[in-house]
């Protein structure tokens, strides 16, 4: 039978008010006691019932994240830093993937508030508006992580990603490529990529050429049947930046099975710098984000909007910069 508060006033001497004083750290208990209670309550192994905190309208110290897709291993990775920084300030994380459905955001969504989490992070996609304005409208602490929403007062935690895509199209352009393809796939992320890619060939008066953009369904099939699309063009390509490494790695896969020599052929470079990258031959040069940092800066904001009673105000946007991870998928034109 598992340890109450009660078991523990009465092992200590003291009463339940004084137990739960300690356990909040409220009141003016003395150091004595508090020490003499944490010992008891270590050495029975007591944890309070966090559905009970949240009934009274206390911090259940859970944070629901919601990601988009787990085929992608660039969510797991999200999850990894943001997971390991929450539990060491003592919040633990519950994940939901959504599956890129709205119907499956709401639904995920209601679940996590019935749970009581004290706030969310949400990674990179979220379709559901209707639901995302709820969120903002009802005050619940909430950061975006990976993406952002200009039109929305709510705090983001993102990569630079026009900058991502701009370094990408400069890149290639000092290696001596001029046909640069795209695949992209429908997310804010790819259109901030595409934009910087767009912006760079423009400043090197390079013609932006429209039929060297397709959009992919967020897999490696789906990228490496588009892929085959622009590599059968009678002036294909000599580079393709992929916008993710999902969708770097399907046009790797097109490219072999055309029997296109990567990088001597054409040249590959991706987005995410997943551990996908150094599985594949030849190895993928890819943009890599700084997620370690990122995670703690979204976790840092949250805590500090969930221990504000009013979470509305000046909107928090912090942009963190890309770096190109050169592998051997890349190399220039002779």
């Amino acid at each position: 039978m598992k340890p109450t508060i009660y078991d523990i006033a009465k092992k200590a001497g003291v009463s339940a008010t004084t137990v739960s004083k300690v356990i909040n750290n409220k009141g003016r208990i003395s150091e004595t006691t508090k020490n003499k209670i944490m010992h008891i309550i270590e050495e029975l192994h007591y944890q309070p019932s966090i559905l009970a905190s949240a009934m009274k309208g206390k911090n259940t110290f859970t944070i629901g994240m919601l990601i988009p897709d787990m085929n992608n291993p660039i969510y797991s990775e999200y999850l990894k830093y943001i997971e390991a920084y929450g539990q060491e300030l003592g919040f633990n994380i519950v994940m939901c993937s959504t599956g890129n459905n709205p119907e499956k955001e709401a639904k995920q969504v209601n679940l996590l508030r019935q749970r009581h989490v004290d706030g969310f992070i949400i990674a990179s996609k979220f379709k559901n508006e209707e639901v995302l304005q709820e969120l903002i409208h009802q005050n619940v602490p909430l950061v975006l992580f990976a993406h952002e929403r200009p039109a929305y007062n709510v705090d983001c935690v993102t990569v630079d990603d026009y900058l991502g895509g701009y370094k990408v199209t400069e890149y290639l352009l000092s290696l001596g490529h001029r046909r640069i393809g795209v695949i992209m796939e429908d997310s804010l992320s790819s259109m901030d990529r595409l934009r910087g890619y767009k912006e760079a060939l423009t400043k090197a008066g390079v013609k932006i050429q429209g039929d060297l953009i397709y959009e992919s369904s967020p897999t490696i099939e789906g990228a490496e049947e588009q892929a085959k699309k622009l590599l059968s063009k009678e002036n294909s390509p000599t580079a393709v930046f992929g916008c993710n490494d999902v969708l770097a790695i399907g046009t790797m896969m097109a490219a072999k099975e055309n029997g296109v020599s990567i990088p001597y052929d054409l040249s590959i470079i991706g987005f995410d710098d997943t551990f996908m990258c150094r599985l594949v031959e030849p190895q993928l040069t890819s943009v890599s984000m700084p997620l370690e940092e990122m995670g703690k800066q979204a976790v840092d904001l949250l805590i500090e909007k969930i221990k504000k009673e009013q979470v509305n105000g000046t909107r928090q946007r912090i942009i963190m910069p890309p770096n190109i991870v050169i592998r051997q998928s890349i190399c220039g034109i002779k």
